[in-house]
C-alpha cells in the first residue's frame, strides 16, 4: 500500500517523530513523509510511535488508494490536531466558540467536586490516634478494634452535632476557640464509654454532613452487617429502610465486639492533637466551607434531610474521586512535583515508605487528596473524550454480501437512526437473533451505528464464560483486522489465555487453523486519546491493571471484570469498571446463562451502567420476558439518576427518562421510545410475538427432532446410591447412542466407515463419573467402536484446555468433511476395523454453552427448559436441512428423582425448589411438557409464557415465575396478561411504600441510601457466592524424578498472593486404575497423558516443570469431602471416593 504520513508534533515530540518516520518513508515536506509499504511495515512503524509517544506527539497515517481519494488509516498521539478525515486546520483558536462541550454539563459537578475536596480534609482524620500512629512505627500489630475512618466520621459527627448544614459551615468557616474544642470535647468513643447511636442519625438535620460523613467512612469500604449477626439473624427487608442509621462500628471492623473497654483507650486518644490545627488545613477547610454554604444557598426551598444520600451519582462519583485522589497521593514518594506542603513540623504521619520508613505527614495527606480529589472531580466530564475510541471501521460500516446476514445492516440502519435521541435519553437495546446468524458482529455493527462518528465507539462486551470470552475476543480480532491497541481481552486469569495461546499456537502449527482475515483490505482509525493530559487518566492509567481495563476502545471481557462497579466492598476495585461505564457502551452477552443467584447483580450492573450515562444492549436467543423486563426497568432507573445530574435540563430537573429502545432479530427490527414500564412491556410482547410466529414457521422443518426415553429405574424400589443408579443407567445410555448414530451418521469417503459424534449430557459431576466408569464396563454391539471423552469442569486446567481445543477442532462442522482430515480422527478411522465408529462426549453442563460445537445426535438427562434448548442449538448447529427422525432423546426423569425421592428433582441446575410455590407435581416430563413444546425444541418457550403460568404442573412455566419472583418488585398472583408480563400490584398511597421482597429489584426500587450506600444487599445477594464449605484447591505436581504425579492441597500462605502445597497423595488421592478405562471396543478419546502434556507446555513458555504445574494443573473440587479423599484419572477427572 502507498501511505502518507502527516506529523503535527511539537518540541522534542517532533525530533523523535521524525527519527522514527524517515528510517521507513521518504520526506515530501518537514512534516510529511510518503513511502510503499506493507501491512506489517506499517503495523511495526505504529507500534514504535506509540511506544515513544508524548503528550506533544501527533501524527496521522493516510492510505493513498487511488487518484484524488485517500482513506486515514490511524492517528498516534494527540487526535485533537487533525479532525475525523485527518485534516489538519488552516488557523486555531483557544477561545472556545462552539462551546460544545456546555452541552448537557454535568449540574451537580461543583457540588461534586466541593464533596470530594472537603471529604479529602477529613477522610483521614482518625490517623491522629495514639493506636495508628503506634501501628505506623510498628509498635501495635494485630487487627485494628476500631478503623481510623471510623474515627473520621465520629470527629466529624462531633464537630458537626445537631446542626445544619449552614450552620456547622459557619463555623468551619471562621472556627473560634470554642469551635475547635468540639471535635474532642463532643466526641462519642465507641467501646471505651458504652455504645452510642450511629452518627448519621445525628447527622440527620445536615444533608451535606451526612453526604460527607459517609464518604469519610467508605473511603477503604462499604459498611456491612458484620457475619456474626448474619449468621445468627437472617438479614430482614423490614430492616432496609434507614439502613445508615443502624451502622455501628462493626459494621466496618467486625473485631470491635472481641475487645475489652480498656483496650479501645488508644483508639480514642490524641496525643499530639489533630489536624485541623494546622494553618493550611484550617485555609483550605475555610474556603471549601464558604463555597458549599454558597452552594446551599443556592438551592432552591428547604433540602429534605436525605436528598443527597438518595442521590447515588453524586454519591458514588464523589467517592470515586476521593478513593482515586487517595490511591494516588498515598504512592507519591520524595520530592514529587505533585505533592503539596503541609506544615513542616507536623508532627503526625498518615503513612509510610516500605522497610517503615514515614512518607507523609498527615496535614499534608490531607491536603493532597482534597486536592488531587477536587481535580479528578473537575474532569470527570470529559473523561471520554480523553480516551481511545475505534472510528472510521471500513469493517463495522460496510453492508453485508450474504443474504443471511442482510438483517445486520437493517438493524444498524435502525440504530443510526435512534443516535441522537440514545445520546439525549439512553438506549436499551435487545438482540434476539438464532445462533449462527452473526450476532457477534452484529451487535458490534448496532453499537458502531450509535456511536458518534465524529468520535468512534468505546464499548465493552460483558460474557459469563471465560472460554466464550476468549472465543469472542479473537472472533473480533478476525473479523474485523483488530490489534491489541484496538482490542482487549480480558478472562480473569492469565493461566487461561495462557493456554488458550499455546494451544491455538498448535492449531497453526498443525495447519488446521486458518489466518486469513474474513474481511479484506479492512482498515479503521484508532482515535488515542489523551490520556497524560487529563488530571484523571494520569492517575487512574498509572495503575497497569486499571489500564488495561480502560484503554482499548474495545473490551471484550468476563462479566467480573466489571461487575465490581457494584460489587467491590473494599479497596477501590470499583474504580476501573465505573471509569468503563462512565466512557462506553455495554453489551451483554447471553444474559439468561446466569444463574438465579446472580441475577441481582446482573441487574446492579445494568442499573449501574444507566447510571453512569452508558447505552445498554442485551444478546441472546433466549431472553424470557421477565428478564428483559426487569433489566429495563433497572436500567431506566439508573438512567432517571442519570439525567437528573446529567440531562438536557439545567438544574438537574426530575424528568423520568424516554428511554430509545430497539428490539432486532434475523426476521423483524423495531423500536420505540418507552417512557415506562408499561410501554416498554408491550413492545416487547409484540417483538417476541413476531419472533414467536417466525420460528414456528421455521419449524415446519426442523434441523432437531425430540423424543422422550424412559428412564432406567433402579433394580429395586429405593435404592439411592449413584453407582448402582449408574450401572442400569450405563446400558441404556449406549443403547440409545447406538440408535441414534444408525439414524444420525456420515460417512468417511476414505475408509468407508460410518461416523458420527454425539453428546451425553449429565446434570451433574458425580454421577456423570460413575456412568463414564459403568460404560466402561457395558458391552459394545458388534460393529461397533465407542471413542468416550469424558469433558466436565472438574480436570486439570491443563487436560481440560486440552480436551476443550480437541473437541473445537473436531465439532466445527461448518465444512461437514473437514472432521475426516483431522490427525487423530483420520488415524483412529484407519486403525480400527468396525464399521460403526461412535465418537461420544460425556459432558456436565459445560457442554451447553460457551462452546461452538456441532453434534450429530444428542441424549439428555434433562434439568430445565433452558438446559434443552441450550443444548439443542449444539445439534446440526453448523449444517441446515430439516431431519426426519429425532436426534436429540431426552430421558422422561432425571437421576436425582431417583437418588432423593419426594425432594425436588429439578434443581442444582434448574428452577425447582423444596419450597410449595416452585414444587413440581411431577418429575415426568410427559406431564410437564407440552407436546408442542417437544416437537421442535426451540427458543419459544421461552421467549413467550402462556397466559396463565402453571408453575406446579409444567417446566417451562416454572421457569417463567421463578424469574418474575427473582426479577420484578411486589409481584403479583401468576397471572400473565397478553402483554405476557405478570400484573405487579403496587402501592396506591404515596404516604405507605410497597412493601418488598428481596430479589433483584431491591437495589433500584429500594430508596437508594438504603440500598446503595452499604454492602448489606451485596452481601445478602452475593455474585458467584462461595459455597459452603468452600471448594478445595488441588494440584498434580510431578515428583522429584519427573517420572510420576503427586496430590497436593493449595492452601493460602502467610503472605497476600503466596501459596503453600501440602502433599495429601498418600492419604486423599486414590487412583483409578487404567484398566478401568479399557473395554471391549470402547477407547478414551481425549488426552490423557499429563505429564507429557505438561512437559510440552513447560517447554513452549520456558518454564521449570514444577512452577509450569503449580500454574496449570490446577483443579476446584467440593470442599465437603475434604476426610475422604478423591478419586482421578486423567481420562475421568475428580471425583469424590465412595
Amino acid at each position: 500500500m502507498n501511505v502518507l504520513l502527516i506529523s503535527q508534533c511539537d518540541k522534542r515530540a517532533l525530533t523523535e517523530t521524525r527519527r522514527i518516520l524517515d528510517q521507513f518513508a521518504e520526506r515530501r515536506g518537514d512534516r510529511t513523509w510518503q513511502t510503499p509499504i506493507t501491512q506489517d511495515g506499517l503495523d511495526t512503524l505504529r507500534r514504535l510511535l506509540r511506544k515513544t509517544a508524548r503528550k506533544n506527539t501527533a501524527v496521522a497515517c493516510h492510505w493513498i488508494r487511488g487518484i484524488d481519494h485517500s482513506e486515514l488509516l490511524w492517528v498516534v498521539g494527540d487526535r485533537r490536531r487533525f479532525n475525523e478525515q485527518g485534516a489538519v486546520p488552516t488557523n486555531t483558536t483557544r477561545r472556545n466558540v462552539l462551546r460544545s462541550a456546555d452541552e448537557n454539563q454535568l449540574h451537580s459537578g461543583e457540588l461534586i467536586r466541593l464533596l470530594a475536596d472537603m471529604a479529602g480534609l477529613m477522610h483521614d482524620l482518625g490517623k491522629a490516634t495514639e493506636a495508628f500512629q503506634a501501628r505506623l512505627c510498628g509498635q501495635l500489630e494485630g487487627r485494628n478494634l476500631i478503623r481510623h475512618e471510623w474515627v473520621s466520621l465520629r470527629l466529624l459527627e462531633a464537630f458537626v452535632g445537631s446542626d445544619d448544614d449552614a450552620t456547622w459551615l459557619g463555623r468551619l468557616a471562621c472556627p473560634s476557640a470554642e469551635d475547635d474544642a468540639r471535635w474532642r470535647r463532643e466526641l462519642r468513643c465507641d467501646g471505651l464509654r458504652g455504645h452510642f447511636d450511629s452518627p448519621f442519625k445525628t447527622l440527620q438535620n445536615a444533608p451535606l454532613a451526612s453526604a460527607l460523613g459517609w464518604l469519610v467512612v467508605t473511603h477503604h469500604r462499604l459498611p456491612a452487617l458484620p457475619k456474626s449477626r448474619e449468621e445468627n439473624d437472617r438479614f430482614q427487608m423490614s430492616r432496609l429502610r434507614g439502613l445508615l442509621t443502624q451502622v455501628q462500628p462493626d459494621w466496618n471492623e467486625q473485631a470491635f465486639d472481641q475487645a475489652e473497654p480498656a483496650a479501645f483507650a488508644p483508639y480514642w486518644h490524641f496525643p499530639q492533637g489533630l489536624p485541623v490545627s494546622s494553618a493550611a488545613w484550617r485555609r483550605r477547610a475555610s474556603r471549601i466551607a464558604g463555597r458549599l454554604a454558597d452552594w446551599r444557598a443556592r438551592q432552591p426551598g428547604e433540602p429534605a434531610a436525605d436528598s443527597l444520600l438518595n442521590n447515588p451519582f453524586v454519591m458514588h462519583l464523589s467517592r470515586l474521586s476521593l478513593m482515586l485522589a487517595d490511591h494516588h497521593y498515598s504512592r507519591l514518594q520524595g520530592d514529587s512535583a505533585e505533592r503539596v506542603k503541609g506544615d513542616a513540623d507536623h508532627p503526625l504521619w498518615a503513612n509510610t515508605l516500605e522497610g517503615g520508613r514515614p512518607n507523609q505527614r498527615l496535614d499534608e495527606h490531607l491536603l493532597g487528596v482534597a486536592q488531587h480529589g477536587s481535580e479528578v472531580a473537575r474532569f470527570l466530564p470529559r473523561l471520554a473524550t480523553h480516551l481511545p475510541r475505534l472510528g472510521a471501521h471500513k469493517g463495522l460500516r460496510q453492508r453485508t454480501r450474504d443474504e443471511r446476514f442482510r438483517w445486520q445492516d437493517k438493524s444498524a440502519e435502525l440504530a443510526a437512526a435512534l443516535r441522537e435521541r440514545a445520546q439525549q435519553h439512553g438506549a436499551f437495546l435487545v438482540n434476539m437473533a438464532s445462533t449462527g446468524c452473526g450476532k457477534t458482529l452484529a451487535n458490534a455493527r448496532i453499537m458502531y451505528a450509535l456511536a458518534d462518528p465524529t468520535q468512534g465507539l468505546r464499548c465493552a462486551f460483558a460474557l459469563g464464560l471465560r472460554t466464550l470470552t476468549l472465543q469472542t475476543g479473537q472472533s473480533f480480532r478476525a473479523m474485523l483486522g483488530l490489534g491489541d491497541d484496538d482490542l482487549a481481552i480480558r478472562v480473569g486469569g492469565s493461566a487461561n489465555r495462557a493456554l488458550f495461546e499455546f494451544f491455538e499456537g498448535l492449531a497453526e502449527a498443525r495447519g488446521s487453523a486458518s489466518g486469513q482475515a474474513l474481511l479484506e483490505e479492512d482498515s479503521h482509525v484508532l482515535f488515542e486519546g489523551a490520556t497524560d493530559q487529563h488530571p484523571l487518566l494520569r492517575r487512574a492509567v498509572a495503575d497497569p491493571e486499571v489500564s488495561k481495563l480502560l484503554l482499548a476502545p474495545l473490551l471484550v471481557c468476563t462479566i467480573d471484570h466489571l461487575t465490581p462497579a457494584t460489587e467491590s466492598q473494599r479497596g477501590g476495585r470499583q474504580i476501573a469498571p465505573m471509569l468503563r461505564l462512565m466512557s462506553g457502551d455495554l453489551v451483554l452477552d447471553e444474559p439468561d446463562d446466569f444463574d438465579l443467584a446472580d441475577l441481582p447483580a446482573l441487574t446492579r450492573l445494568v442499573h449501574w451502567a444507566g447510571l453512569l450515562g452508558a447505552r445498554v444492549l442485551l444478546s441472546s436467543a433466549t431472553l424470557p420476558p421477565a428478564l428483559i423486563q426487569g433489566l429495563f426497568e433497572a436500567y431506566r432507573n439508573g438512567r432517571h439518576h442519570f439525567q437528573r445530574n446529567c440531562g438536557a435540563h439545567p438544574g438537574g430537573a426530575d424528568i423520568p427518562p424516554v428511554v430509545c429502545c430497539a428490539w432486532v432479530d434475523e426476521f423483524n427490527q423495531q423500536a420505540q421510545d418507552c417512557p415506562d414500564p408499561a410501554s416498554f412491556g408491550r413492545a416487547h410482547a409484540q417483538f417476541a410475538q413476531q419472533r414467536h410466529t417466525e420460528l414456528a414457521r421455521l419449524a415446519a422443518q426442523p434441523r432437531r427432532r425430540a423424543a422422550l426415553l424412559s428412564a432406567p429405574k433402579p433394580p429395586q424400589p429405593g435404592a439411592k446410591d449413584i453407582a448402582t443408579l449408574a450401572a442400569v443407567w450405563a446400558p441404556a445410555m449406549l443403547a440409545a447412542a447406538a440408535s441414534l448414530h444408525q439414524q444420525h451418521h456420515s460417512v468417511d469417503p476414505v475408509s468407508g466407515h460410518r461416523v458420527s459424534f454425539g453428546l451425553v449430557r449429565m446434570a451433574n459431576i458425580e454421577p456423570l463419573f460413575e456412568v463414564a466408569l459403568a460404560l466402561f464396563r457395558q458391552p459394545v454391539p458388534p460393529g461397533c467402536r465407542v471413542h468416550l471423552c469424558v469433558y466436565h469442569s472438574r480436570h486439570p486446567l491443563l487436560i481440560r484446555s486440552a480436551i476443550e481445543q480437541q473437541l473445537d477442532r473436531t465439532l466445527n462442522r461448518h465444512d461437514p468433511s473437514a472432521v475426516f482430515s483431522l490427525s487423530d480422527i483420520r488415524q483412529r478411522l484407519d486403525t480400527a476395523p468396525e464399521l460403526d465408529q461412535l465418537f461420544i462426549v460425556l459432558g456436565s453442563p459445560v457442554t451447553e454453552v460457551g462452546r461452538d460445537h456441532d453434534y450429530d445426535w444428542a441424549l439428555v438427562e434433562p434439568s430445565s427448559m433452558r438446559s434443552l434448548i441450550q443444548l439443542a442449538g449444539r445439534v446440526r448447529r453448523h449444517r441446515r436441512g430439516a431431519v426426519e427422525s429425532p436426534n436429540l432423546l431426552v430421558f422422561d426423569h432425571n437421576l436425582r428423582h431417583f437418588r432423593e425421592p419426594g425432594r425436588a428433582a429439578f434443581r442444582r441446575p434448574g428452577f425447582e425448589t423444596d419450597g410449595p410455590a416452585f414444587h413440581l407435581s411431577t418429575h415426568d416430563l410427559h406431564a410437564l411438557l407440552r407436546p408442542e413444546e417437544l416437537a421442535a425444541i426451540d427458543a419459544r418457550p421461552r421467549i413467550v409464557p402462556p397466559p396463565v403460568l402453571q408453575a406446579q404442573q409444567r417446566l417451562v412455566d416454572l421457569e417463567h415465575a421463578r424469574l418474575h419472583k427473582h426479577m420484578l418488585p411486589s409481584v403479583a398472583p401468576a397471572h400473565t396478561p397478553a402483554g405476557g408480563l405478570m400484573s405487579r400490584a403496587r402501592s396506591q398511597a404515596a404516604t405507605t411504600p410497597p412493601a418488598l421482597e428481596l430479589n433483584a429489584s431491591t437495589w433500584w426500587h429500594a430508596a437508594p441510601q438504603d440500598a446503595t450506600l452499604t454492602a448489606v444487599l451485596q452481601r445478602a445477594q452475593p455474585f458467584r457466592q462461595e459455597p459452603s464449605p468452600p471448594d478445595v484447591t488441588l494440584v498434580l505436581l510431578p515428583d522429584e524424578d519427573g517420572d510420576d504425579v503427586l496430590l497436593h492441597r493449595v492452601i493460602e500462605g502467610p503472605k497476600r498472593g503466596q501459596n503453600l502445597y501440602v502433599p495429601i497423595d498418600r492419604s486423599l488421592h486414590h487412583r483409578v486404575p487404567d484398566d478401568a478405562v479399557r473395554g471391549d471396543r470402547m477407547e478414551v478419546w481425549g488426552t490423557t497423558d499429563y505429564l507429557g502434556a505438561l512437559a510440552d507446555l513447560a517447554l513452549a513458555l520456558d518454564l521449570p516443570l514444577d512452577s509450569c504445574a503449580k500454574r496449570f494443573g490446577t483443579v476446584a473440587v467440593p470442599g465437603d469431602q475434604q476426610e475422604e479423599g478423591w478419586r482421578y484419572h486423567p481420562a475421568l477427572g475428580f471425583a469424590k471416593r465412595r
